[in-house]
């Protein structure tokens, strides 16, 4: 009975020391995070206080947020995880406090608030990119290097996290917020987008297209900023992380283009979309230019003449991966040209696709050759095949002749029945000319043969040597002395 007795006195003083807080076994942190007074008071002894004048309690919310704010921009060294890490954990849990903070918002953001939360975003994520080695061979243009991940991820996701429901928040006013993500955060919020962590990248791409729908007044200098990143990797620095994201926000920015197309966006596309065809890597970002492309050509069908003209000008040479990609390009490209802009640039198009028939590897020669399976480009050949079928016969006769790969010239000869199907009198002209060609092209190699044979005959009796006597003849005889005079 004393025991229980006892047990109750002992259960009684620990509930009027902990003042009703909670369990026997909670032990307060050693530094407690910053309650706002509403806080204080409700966890804690009852507030007894006068109730608060007209706008005290919005002054103690925006107070108590700029409280966390200032917790949450000390920025940390995360290179070495174990230190600093119960200051770290404190720091992630205020963050997610704010997050939850944001999500949960029912009255407006202050100015006040909102320059807060810009200043966090600074402060965390504007910073110089952790090293990364790098091996020292090159990647091929469609292997992307191995991924990298920052060691600050697990901080710098919750950040993000918080950006994301700042921008999308509608408690947040984007003519106040406007004057701090002005063009200068913009700027560095661009930069980050040569982060070599994909993770960061992907959520970036989120952020920046929320912004370009919110912050209307901010467009054209985003697109004149992206423009000039495009600018700097196709002419200057020839690497940058994240051209395919910034490619994937621009996809959906120019589906919402109103018709018809403004000259900026026209320009847009001719400087800085169809470089993008010049760099080595264009494979690790190609889709994504495709579909920027083809978003065009839907917006104003005119623009496919200048899309094809622009590809012919960066077609690689030396590049058989690429060229592949083009010719893929190439066929969604014609997918979507109507017959006026397809007459306008058939001549040299066929010209470089009988370049690519005839080439020695045959992964370029049979995509070339596929093109004639696409119904819609087929059939605008075969109503200009007039012009095209002279262009390409003399490269499908080459490939049945001589082309080492026997898919090629099964492909080959497939091609060559459709143009014989379609117009036989015209094959058989093409034919012909082709037979004359060859003739005269024959005739002319064996001239230019007797020609450097006659030249390096000639040459070689024009450079034999002479013999000749070169010692000095002795005077004859019966020739008399001839003493000097004196005078």
């Amino acid at each position: 009975m004393w025991k229980q007795f006892i047990g109750k006195l002992s259960w009684k003083s620990l509930k009027s020391s902990s003042g009703g807080g909670g369990g026997g076994g909670f032990s307060p942190p050693a530094k407690p995070l910053p309650l706002s007074p509403r806080e204080n008071g409700a966890a804690g002894k009852p507030n007894v206080s006068p109730p608060p004048p007209a706008g005290a309690e919005g002054r103690s919310r925006e107070d108590a947020f700029v409280q966390k704010v200032n917790i949450c921009c000390v920025v940390f060294d995360f290179s070495d995880r174990g230190k600093d890490s119960a200051e770290k954990e404190r720091k992630r849990q205020v963050l997610m406090s704010l997050v939850d903070c944001i999500g949960a918002a029912e009255e407006p953001f202050t100015e006040a608030m909102m320059s807060a939360c810009v200043r966090i975003f600074a402060v965390n994520l504007f910073r110089v990119f952790p090293p990364k080695v790098r091996s020292g061979t090159a990647a091929s243009e469609t292997e992307e290097d191995e991924p990298f991940f920052d060691p600050s991820w697990y901080h710098l996701q919750v950040v993000y996290e918080l950006f994301l429901r700042f921008v999308t928040s509608p408690m947040v006013d984007a003519k106040v917020a406007r004057k701090y993500v002005d063009s200068s955060f913009i700027s560095r919020l661009l930069d980050l987008f040569d982060s070599d962590d994909p993770r960061e990248r992907d959520c970036l791409k989120t952020i920046l297209h929320r912004i370009y729908g919110k912050f209307m007044g901010n467009r054209p200098f985003i697109r004149k900023a992206v423009s000039n990143i495009f600018y700097r990797f196709v002419f200057e620095t020839d690497h940058h992380n994240g051209i395919a994201e910034l490619l994937e926000v621009f996809g959906s920015v120019i589906s919402g283009f109103a018709k018809p197309l403004k000259e900026e966006h026209k320009l847009f596309l001719w400087k800085a979309l169809i470089p993008l065809h010049k760099p080595k890597m264009v494979g690790v970002y190609l889709p994504q230019l495709t579909y920027c492309i083809t978003q065009f050509i839907e917006k104003e069908t005119k623009l496919a003449g200048t899309v094809i003209r622009g590809l012919l000008k960066y077609w690689p040479v030396t590049n058989s991966q690429k060229e592949v990609m083009f010719l893929g390009e190439l066929e969604e490209v014609l997918e979507l040209t109507d017959m006026a802009e397809f007459q306008k640039c058939m001549v040299p198009l066929f010209r470089r696709v009988a370049n690519c028939l005839n080439s020695s590897h045959f992964q370029v020669a049979e995509r070339a050759l596929f093109l004639w399976n696409n119904e819609h480009l087929f059939d605008m050949i075969s109503q200009n095949r007039q012009v095209i079928l002279p262009i390409i016969y003399p490269a499908l006769e080459r490939n049945t002749r001589w082309h080492w790969n026997q898919s090629v010239l099964n492909v080959t000869l497939n091609v060559r029945k459709m143009f014989l199907d379609m117009d036989e009198r015209l094959l058989q002209t093409c034919q012909n000319n082709f037979q004359d060609e060859e003739e005269k092209r024959a005739a002319n190699e064996e001239r230019r043969r007797l020609m450097w044979e006659q030249l390096e005959r000639n040459a070689a009796a024009a450079f034999q040597p002479v013999i000749t006597d070169t010692s000095f003849p002795a005077p004859p005889s019966s020739a008399p002395l001839v003493a000097p005079t004196v005078t």
